[in-house]
């Protein structure tokens, strides 16, 4: 696109951006005084002059270096909010772009679901390729708690009234009256988003962050998900109409909320209960309040429209005999079924929700009954002629109860290996069974634990005396039985078994769930079952390397054969980006996580398991994140089949599904990469794959080394960590549930990865994202143009490595070594300072070197225009957020531990991640 063309296509964003912007300033001079705006306005116009090169950095610097307190925060709140406000704008721009392409008649764009049916009607696959790959097919974005995620649900209404409010004010003419009306609303609403807190001054309670995950369904979720899924089936089915594809919805979420407590000491087996019984109770809540509204609106006269014996029947069975509505069979077959889903409420929860009816009626067993209720009201309405009608309301409730049962979300378990060893100790020193199970080598256990799965008998029973931990861990599965119980078995389906390096690792967890009465060992005449899988999760690089190694082991234990056979032969595998990136670095780990999954894939086709991978990805390039579509074709061959995992986590998940429109944009992507990676040849390498995978081996062991030079091997790291970041301070503030650290340790492999991610990207290093990959290019081509040139080649037609270089590129663009060099000040020991700070830099210099040298462009967002155009227009007021934020730790770390600069720091953080929109 040439210059004129993207200065016409980005106007209506600058305009946009220009507009909020005014208005939020016309609020703050109004508000909080000319004072303060005139020094919002001179510290804005000085961002401008150093983004241009116009003055020296420190002139911000200056300007806000000891200011009072009092004036920091609006100062830096005024910065938030136009951040925030700008990421609205760039969201409507997102959407007018999209529509400017389907006026004009364009192909569909990539990541679209309407673009992988040309595809797949390009190249179609065979008939019988598609049913095996599609069987038991699943997308399920999963979401996860996370501490940069503070704002406030008054936060994100406001936000959503003025989005609501700038798309009506598209539609008319500034000359319209409406178009004054709409301005006026739009400053309210800014007005009101000026006076709310953007963020809570209490830390996040585990219970609160279970509100915050499922506030998302309200939002969009409820209505994106089934719509998806009913257009992806028929548009498969369409394709292949001989074969009954997707027998269950494709798209089905997932919940770590409440679950994991893997470090977390906040969950419980309490918390457990209240995370799944929250959601059975919301989407309970959902149903009820649909089939209220189906029966306000089925007003069909059986004088008038024929009835089917089914929909009689259902009609009548009882629970509406008011004269009034004697002709009319569809609000009292409605109301049979409010009447049997109000009894299935209240024995799932305890009690029957809004709009629910308080009769004797015989429960619903499960959502498939509830379906086939409402399958009888589809019936008869077609029978009559009215699909129009059954393809409105009714559909869409059909499309809810099909994809969320009365569970909504799948919540995983999720602990420490470290922890499973030490209660089934325990247990096993209880029962007699050993006394000392920690004193065993692997083979010993294995055969220990093997047994103890193909017996009936529980380990403990109800007056068991046992510590702290054993109770509460016991609890916690017990908890899930219970849920499991309650709402059905897609309620907890995974228990994951974090740090896990061993063949025992993955027993000790099969045998907790045996205890909580969820796994059935069977016997001779029957075959063993469990409705929870038992998931392996490799993290770090040694782990992702004998991953499949240990799942190849596993299945050779007769016991656990047995189970996964009875399974379906079904076995997920969770994959970590987190740790695996924080122990070797962006480029090491990556290549890590693919070569596990080629010999997971490999151990799949040997063993005739059905490999399903879970992706732990964060919303960073550092913890896995990028776009997801990309990532998903950048997965080997045989790796998706049909299936996929992954997380969602921190500001990413208010980004992707706070507006229903940008949610079904990211979820279609999802579902579009999985069906393209199943169905399609992505890879591209052919016969070329080996020795690319080669060149790669050798790139990531140089990435590796050089990485670890700086993390693991120089001294003093860590300590320069610590001071160069707020990291002590993510810890210290108001920051999510969750601890920092695993342990309390002063170690980097202990740290967790988002406050480590999280740390690095306030400070603007971005280290996680690029370290040690440029080194490892200079190193491997030399001075050899062949070599550059196989890298360029690989850039050019495989999925994988594009991948890598584009978020590489993009993460870099976000780094700023002039920033990181006003943090790296904080350090006290200059020596150590200026040795750290010079690798940095060096290496950053280096790496975009080699990136323009094997890409062809000095252009870090040459591929990513639209990212370029966002920090274009938003970086400049990063910089005072940044210089604030340094100046306050140095308040802080100074002595000044008023409530006033904490909470300054805290909001330059909310800050600067709603600005990087992934900084976590």
């Amino acid at each position: 696109m040439r210059e004129d063309q993207i200065e016409t296509a980005t106007a209506p964003l600058r305009d946009d951006i220009r507009f909020l912007g005014g208005i939020l300033g016309d609020t703050i001079r109004d508000h909080e005084g000319p004072e303060v705006f005139d020094l919002i306005e001179r510290v804005r116009v000085e961002a401008f002059k150093v983004r241009r090169s116009e003055v020296e950095r420190s002139a911000v610097a200056d300007m806000l270096r000891g200011v009072d307190i009092h004036t920091a925060i609006p100062v830096i709140r005024a910065f938030s909010h136009f951040l925030l406000l700008a990421n609205l704008a760039e969201d409507l721009q997102r959407d007018r772009r999209r529509a400017v392409h389907i006026a004009a008649g364009e192909l569909p764009q990539d990541s679209s679901l309407a673009a992988t049916y040309r595809k797949l009607d390009a190249a179609p696959p065979a008939a019988d390729t598609v049913v095996d790959l599609l069987t038991d097919a699943l997308v399920s974005p999963v979401i996860t708690a996370h501490p940069t995620e503070t704002r406030r649900r008054t936060i994100f209404d406001v936000q959503s009234r003025i989005t609501e409010l700038m798309r009506r004010r598209q539609r008319y003419s500034e000359h319209e009256p409406e178009f004054a009306v709409i301005d006026t609303d739009i400053r309210r609403q800014v007005l009101q988003l000026w006076r709310a807190a953007l963020i809570r001054l209490a830390r996040l309670r585990i219970q609160d962050e279970i509100e915050v995950g499922l506030r998302y369904y309200d939002l969009t979720l409820f209505e994106v998900i089934p719509k998806i899924n009913d257009e992806v089936r028929a548009a498969l089915r369409a394709r292949w109409p001989e074969h009954a594809l997707l027998s269950r919805p494709i798209l089905r979420p997932g919940s770590w909320i409440g679950g994991d407590r893997d470090g977390n000491p906040f969950v419980t087996a309490e918390v457990v209960h209240r995370a799944t019984h929250r959601a059975g109770a919301l989407v309970f809540e959902r149903y009820l309040k649909s089939i209220v509204e189906l029966e306000k609106s089925m007003s069909q006269s059986a004088r008038l429209v024929p009835v089917t014996p089914e929909l009689a029947a259902l009609a009548g069975a009882g629970f509406d005999d008011s004269p009034q509505r004697a002709d009319e069979p569809y609000r009292r077959a409605l109301r049979a079924i409010r009447a049997r889903l109000s009894a299935a409420a209240r024995r799932s929860l305890g009690e029957i929700p809004s709009d629910g009816i308080d009769v004797v009626a015989e429960p619903y067993a499960g959502p498939e009954e509830l379906l086939a209720d409402l399958n009888v009201v589809d019936a008869a309405m077609r029978a009559s002629g009215d699909g129009l009608l059954a393809d409105d309301q009714l559909a869409a409730l059909r499309g809810a109860v099909e994809t969320f049962g009365f569970h909504l979300q799948s919540l995983d378990l999720r602990q420490n290996s470290e922890m499973h060893e030490q209660v089934v100790a325990e247990l096993f020193a209880w029962a007699g069974v050993h006394s000392d199970y920690a004193s065993l080598d692997e083979e010993q256990r294995v055969e220990l634990l093997a047994a103890e799965l193909t017996t009936r008998r529980p380990l403990v029973g109800p007056m068991a005396q046992l510590s702290e931990l054993a109770a509460k861990e016991l609890a916690v599965v017990r908890a899930a039985k219970s849920a499991i119980d309650d709402l059905g078995p897609d309620t907890v389906p995974n228990y994951i078994i974090s740090m896990c390096t061993s063949v025992s690792d993955m027993l000790e967890a099969a045998l907790l769930l045996k205890e909580a009465g969820i796994l059935d060992p069977g016997d001779a005449n029957t075959p063993p079952s469990s409705t929870v899988g038992v998931v392996p999760l490799f993290e770090t690089i040694d782990d992702l390397r004998g991953g499949a190694e240990i799942l190849s082991a596993a299945l050779e234990v007769p016991a656990y054969q047995r189970l996964v056979a009875a399974r379906g032969m079904q076995q997920e595998v969770m994959l970590g980006y987190s740790d695996s990136n924080k122990d070797g670095g962006y480029l090491a780990a990556n290549w890590a996580l693919y070569r596990a999954e080629l010999d997971l894939v490999d151990t799949a086709r040997k063993t005739g398991i059905r490999l399903r991978l879970f992706h732990g990805r964060g919303g960073t390039v550092g913890r896995g994140g990028g776009r997801s579509y990309d990532a998903i074709l950048a997965q080997p061959a045989g790796a998706v089949r049909g299936s996929l995992r992954l997380t969602e986590q921190g500001e990413i998940i208010s980004t992707k599904y706070a507006d229903p429109g940008t949610a079904y944009r990211n979820l279609e992507a999802l579902v579009a990469g999985t069906l393209e990676s199943t169905l399609l040849d992505v890879e591209g390498l052919g016969s070329e794959a080996e020795a690319s995978y080669e060149v790669l081996d050798e790139l990531a062991e140089l990435a590796r080394q050089a990485y670890a030079r700086l993390v693991h091997e120089t001294p003093g790291f860590v300590e320069y960590f610590r001071a160069s970041t707020p990291i002590a301070e993510v810890a210290d503030l108001n920051l999510g549930s969750r601890p920092a650290s695993r342990k309390p340790t002063n170690s980097v492999y202990d740290l967790r990865a988002i406050p480590w991610v999280m740390a690095w990207s306030q400070s603007r290093v971005m280290l996680p994202g690029w370290y040690g990959t440029g080194t490892a290019f200079e190193q491997w081509i030399g001075d050899d143009p062949d070599r550059l040139a196989a890298l360029s080649d690989l850039y050019r037609r495989w999925p994988f490595f594009r991948t890598i270089m584009s978020n590489l590129a993009q993460v870099m663009a976000k780094a700023d070594m002039d920033i990181a060099a006003t943090y790296a000040d904080l350090v006290p020991d200059k020596a150590l300072r200026d040795t750290i700070f010079g690798m940095i830099c060096d290496e950053f210099t280096r790496t975009v070197r080699m990136h323009a040298a094997i890409t062809g462009t000095d252009e870090l967002l040459a591929d990513n225009p639209a990212l370029a155009e966002s920090i274009h227009n938003r970086f400049p007021y990063l910089e005072p957020l940044n210089q604030l934020q340094v100046d306050l730790l140095r308040r802080r770390r100074a002595g000044d531990d008023s409530e006033l600069v904490e909470r300054g720091i805290l909001l330059t953080m909310n800050g600067l991640s709603t600005a990087l929109r992934n900084s976590g």
